[in-house]
């Protein structure tokens, strides 16, 4: 069996495994871990999460990590699994309160405090301000920047009834962000300094209740625009709200922390049952 920690991330839901010993590669044998992630992550047959997230050892930081969405495919950056994996580590004894992390993006820098994680985002890059693209036959506009992983923003005036699984879609393969494509993330402005977002995530390929490297990227989207400053209030889809902090420069941004609650929803052990091969 694999044990396990299940949390949340202001609502996006990870599952969390020890793998420092590499219990996963042990177990699995000549099985991927690919394979593994998309079944463990697969709700109602399985324990169902947005992604999975393996701690591992570093020699340049106090842990490292291998981050997969749900569907297998691994990526650089997630913000709210960051802030999740800072937590887990710290209650762990991996790692203290103030720590650093390894990933494809970088050396992350987190700090926790009780159910809160302030978590320092490597800086982003590729800002890119309202560019018009063609969805569905018409032309809208939108912005992007990397916030480790590639964002797409766009205003609407009615979040609430906007179509966010359709269009996310759409944009998410666009041509323009191909080959590996993009998120897309809605945003409307609520009050200054507070902005409402909802996001289609690539590799989740849904909407979820929340997306951090999203929440950062409409934060600074808005200030790249003139319409924000630091920091930012996120109203996320599951009602929670993340604040973004960050320093305005004359060519983009530095200086970037995404600061939230997390939540252990349970620890456990995952059965092979939950893992192994479906069917007859």
């Amino acid at each position: 069996m694999i044990e396990f920690y299940k949390m949340s991330g202001s609502g996006n839901d990870f599952i969390l495994i020890d793998n420092r010993q590499r219990q996963v590669e042990e177990r699995l044998g000549a099985g991927s871990v690919e394979e593994f992630v998309q079944k463990v992550c697969a709700s109602g047959i399985s324990l169902g999460a947005d992604g999975l997230i393996l701690i591992q050892e570093s020699a340049r930081a106090d842990f490292s990590w291998r981050f997969f969405n749900a569907d297998g495919s691994e990526v650089e950056m997630c913000g709210n699994g960051g802030r999740c994996a800072a937590r887990f580590a710290f209650l762990l004894g991996i790692a203290p309160e103030r720590l650093s992390f390894e990933t494809e993006a970088g050396i992350i820098d987190a700090e926790v405090r009780d159910d809160i994680v302030k978590l320092r985002l490597t800086d982003p890059g590729d800002l890119s301000l309202d560019e018009t693209i063609t969805i569905g036959g018409r032309d809208i506009q939108v912005s992007s920047i990397n916030t480790g992983v590639p964002h797409v923003v766009h205003y609407v005036d009615d979040l609430d009834a906007y179509d966010v699984f359709s269009i996310g879609r759409e944009i998410r393969h666009h041509e323009r962000y191909r080959p590996r494509g993009t998120n897309a993330n809605f945003v409307k402005a609520i009050a200054p300094g507070i902005i409402a977002v909802r996001t289609y995530e690539r590799g989740v390929e849904d909407e979820t209740l929340a997306c951090g490297t999203g929440s950062v990227a409409a934060a600074l989207i808005a200030a790249g625009k003139g319409l924000a400053s630091s920091p930012v209030e996120v109203r996320v889809k599951s009602g929670e709200i993340l604040r973004i902090h960050f320093e305005k420069t004359d060519d983009g941004f530095r200086n970037v922390y995404l600061e939230g609650k997390t939540t252990v929803i349970c620890s456990g052990r995952l059965w092979p049952e939950a893992y192994a091969q479906r069917g007859l």
